[in-house]
């Protein structure tokens, strides 16, 4: 549907203004006017229309202050050009006869107006020129003042009778036609110099109106015999018109982007110009007389065009010259950029980078705003990049950081802080509008990745605080450091935001690491024995070797408190070394002091950082030859995330497997569960995990599961240990299933090294033990 454009009153009121003085002057130069009075009359109401446009556009909070100033300056003229009007009025129509002459008091006033106009550009910050500038400014508008003074009296005044045209005084044309001319020459070289925020077509159309208001002058001589028209009638509305379009045009145009400013001349052809059009009226006046006078006009004139032209081939090297530096500072400052862009920017990935994330957080914080700061982590980045290889891992961190950007508000801030670490700062969010965001963050993030024909599905830990006023970077930085590891510790995948209490629990854990680290000289660690049965007899088929601590101030701590500790500061290394040493000399005891009766079996866990370590396989074997143990006696049981892990981990339980060491794969269905582990590992024993044995009486997917992998297990000729058995029913269940091997508190919990021993007496005394009845 066609939506009819709006009525524009004000526009519309100066155009019929402006086309009303515009047509009774033009009529005039064949009618003659018995009052003049309805033209001038239109003149102030003009000037109130481009007074209330200058003023609205002045008041424009979009503009930068300079130019609400320049605005409010050409408002001010404008306005001051109401009482010109009438003063320009009164000479006019207000003696005995009708007059053409300006006086003393109009000039003023338009001085004064000019004055303001040109106050206001020349404020403008692209207009601070130096004191060198100002005199080039000064000399060109002298040059073109005294040049527009001649001209216009040798072509124009002087040939106008005067004294028989009293409504008609040389001195105001010229003072009104040079300072037009000088307004003009402001204008333009503001125009071409820049002006801030000033739009450019704007000032083009003031400049417009200037130089069509100083053309006016030109007229004078030959309207002298009809004193009722004016030069004022035509170029005072030209002026007011051009504001009035000018102030429009800036509010329209504020906001948008201005075009590239043109390169500025580095010399002005306008004082050139000036000098050869004076040269020209001299050659004129004097080529006619002919005489001495003829020939020294023609050689001043000469010699001077050879003086300008060598100056001109001058400038001219020197520009070229200027345009070799100008070049050079050009690819200077786009290195700059580039270096500063270095700096600030993360290379991989693009986004920022920690010093820049580190400003950012400083300038928020010293600016009082409240935000959000988030650090995220990717969940078993490790695994990835070393399993597939770091132009994998790479590309991972590249779309991870194209994600976020992607989802993020334009006002957030993201950066990468190192490895697989990112970091987000989130101004103005609540901590709902902060948990919706990353809600909906996550699933970005998370979503699967391909990349060369492999799906990886990312998974993110992320730890969240909020800004305090007291608050530095590295303080934000680390709180979200200690929320993201709780989030991590929660299984991952997920945000934590921070409380006060994670601190007093990160606390508690680096003393407990501390203290773990003295643990082994403190002979405060020992192992205990969980029995591995046959099934249905529950007869003692092996043990699996645990460690134990019993700290001195806090008794006995759990391992799946300090084994996590011991992961994640290093000391997982040689605490794994001495389990290893104890079992393996345990083993080596028994086979010696029990003989055949000895467990069959030892079996140890071996963690993922152990089977990273160089030469570790032939650690085991010279362990294994110092004891006198055969190989065949000790299994190493790893988990699935050990093993797929890196290369080099599968490298070393290969390693192990040659040396006649039985491999197990514990936990097995908790981890990744790529079946395609069972067929590259040299796996022997399956360890099926506890929580699926739970639900292995029930008709559950997990009793599915065990029956299903039993069927894997036989096929691939491996043997299938069932953990975590609590109950008789579950034992009877699994024994039916086809399991013949089983560990759990129904048969047995661990147990010292002595009551091992006793275990095996009892069972070769028959002294019935927590078995099913044959």
């Amino acid at each position: 549907m066609h939506v009819p454009r709006r009525l524009d009153p004000p526009l519309l009121a100066a155009l019929a203004l402006f086309t009303l003085v515009q047509s009774w002057s033009v009529v005039g130069l064949w009618h003659r006017w018995e009052n003049p009075l309805v033209a001038w009359l239109a003149l102030p109401v003009l000037g109130a229309l481009a007074t209330y446009e200058c003023v609205r556009t002045a008041r424009c909070t979009a503009l930068d202050k300079p130019s609400r100033i320049f605005w409010g300056s050409l408002g001010a003229a404008c306005g001051i050009l109401i009482p010109a009007a009438f003063s320009g009025m009164h000479d006019a129509v207000g003696g005995p006869v009708l007059n053409q002459a300006l006086g003393l008091r109009t000039q003023s006033i338009f001085l004064v107006a000019v004055a303001l106009v040109l106050w206001g550009l020349l404020r403008l910050p692209t207009w601070q020129r130096s004191g060198s500038d100002w005199l080039r400014f000064g000399l060109d508008a002298g040059v073109i003042m005294i040049t527009a003074g001649v001209l216009i009296w040798h072509f124009a005044l002087a040939r106008v009778d005067f004294a028989t045209s009293p409504h008609v005084t040389p001195r105001a044309l010229v003072l009104i036609t040079v300072i037009s001319a000088v307004s003009l020459i402001t204008f333009v070289k503001v125009a071409f110099s820049g002006a801030g925020r000033l739009d450019r077509g704007a000032l083009h159309i003031l400049s417009t109106g200037v130089g069509l208001a100083a053309a006016t002058g030109a007229l004078a001589p030959h309207i002298t015999d009809r004193p009722y028209l004016n030069t004022c009638l035509i170029a005072l509305p030209m002026s007011q018109f051009t504001a009035f379009l000018a102030a429009r045009r800036q509010r329209r145009h504020t906001g948008a982007p201005q075009a590239a400013r043109p390169a500025s001349r580095r010399f002005s052809l306008m004082p050139y110009l000036a000098v050869g059009l004076l040269y020209a009226a001299v050659l004129k006046v004097e080529t006619p007389r002919g005489g001495a006078e003829m020939l020294m006009a023609v050689a001043a004139t000469a010699v001077t065009v050879l003086v300008v032209l060598r100056q001109l081939t001058t400038l001219h090297d020197n520009a070229r010259l200027l345009d070799t530096v100008d070049d050079s500072l050009t690819q200077l400052r786009a290195y700059q950029k580039q270096l500063d862009h270095q700096v600030t920017h993360d290379a991989l990935t693009g986004i920022g980078n920690r010093s820049a994330y580190a400003d950012e957080i400083s300038a928020r914080l010293d600016g009082g705003e409240p935000f959000v700061a988030a650090l995220l982590d990717l969940d078993d980045f490790k695994i990835i990049n070393d399993r597939y290889g770091h132009t994998t891992g790479d590309a991972l961190l590249q779309t991870i950081s194209h994600r976020l950007r992607d989802r993020l508000r334009p006002e957030d801030t993201v950066a990468r802080l190192g490895g697989d670490e990112f970091t987000l700062l989130l101004p103005g969010l609540t901590e709902a509008e902060a948990d919706l965001l990353l809600s909906e963050l996550l699933t970005v993030v998370q979503a699967p990745v391909v990349d060369g024909g492999r799906e990886m599905a990312p998974r993110v830990s992320v730890g969240l605080t909020a800004s305090r006023p007291d608050d530095s970077a590295g303080e934000l930085l680390r709180r979200a450091d200690v929320a993201m590891y709780a989030a991590k510790a929660a299984g991952g995948g997920r945000w934590t935001w921070f409380d006060p209490i994670m601190d007093q629990i990160a606390d508690h854990d680096a003393q407990l690491a501390a203290d773990l680290r003295q643990a082994i000289n403190r002979d405060e660690l020992f192992l205990l024995y969980q029995p591995i049965v046959e099934l249905p007899h529950g007869r003692l088929a092996g043990v699996e070797a645990l460690v134990r601590w019993r700290h001195p101030e806090h008794g006995l701590v759990s391992p799946a408190e300090f084994i996590p500790l011991a992961e994640r500061n290093g000391y997982i290394v040689e605490l794994g070394r001495w389990v290893l040493e104890q079992a393996v000399h345990q083993a080596s005891r028994w086979e010696r002091g029990l003989g055949a009766d000895a467990p069959a079996k030892i079996s140890v866990n071996v963690s993922a950082r152990q089977l990273g370590e160089p030469g570790f396989p032939s650690e085991v074997a010279a362990l294994l030859s110092a004891a006198g143990l055969d190989p065949a006696r000790l299994t190493i049981e790893v988990t699935e995330t050990a093993v797929l892990s890196t290369g080099v981990a599968l490298d070393a339980v290969r390693a192990l497997a040659a040396l006649g060491l039985t491999i197990a794969l514990d936990d097995f269905g908790t981890g990744q569960s790529s079946l395609s582990l069972l067929v590259d590992c040299p796996v022997s024993w399956l360890k099926v995990d506890k929580s699926f044995v739970d639900g292995v009486t029930l008709d559950s997917p997990q009793a599915v599961i065990v029956d299903s992998l039993i069927g894997i297990t036989e096929g691939l000729r491996m043997q299938a240990v069932a953990e975590g058995v609590e109950t008789a029913e579950q034992a009877e269940r699994l024994h039916r299933a086809g399991y013949r091997f089983a560990q759990g508190y129904h048969f047995a919990r661990p147990m010292t090294d002595t009551d091992v021993e006793l275990q095996i007496a009892a069972q070769f005394d028959r002294i019935p033990a927590h078995g099913l009845p044959n």
